[in-house]
């Protein structure tokens, strides 16, 4: 008896806009993975990071601009 192979969706970018609004997800080689909401202690090392590393731009009067909010990446 032969069995039927079961084919793996492969998602695209189109896929992630198409979420609900406030969905975390990432699109990683066709597959979307979704995260969890960051908790505090995640928020305050990325606040901590942002400020280190935004300060060492400026000191070094470079014109890279970092982001601390979620930011869409391709």
């Amino acid at each position: 008896m032969a069995t039927a192979l079961v084919q793996e969706k492969f998602y695209t970018i189109h896929d992630i806009y198409d979420l609900p609004d406030g969905e975390r997800a990432e699109l990683v080689d066709g597959q979307i993975y979704f995260m969890a909401p960051p908790n505090r202690k995640h928020q305050e090392i990325a606040g901590e990071l942002f400020g280190i590393i935004r300060e060492y731009i400026r000191s070094k009067h470079g014109s890279c601009r970092p982001y601390v909010a979620p930011f869409a990446v391709f």
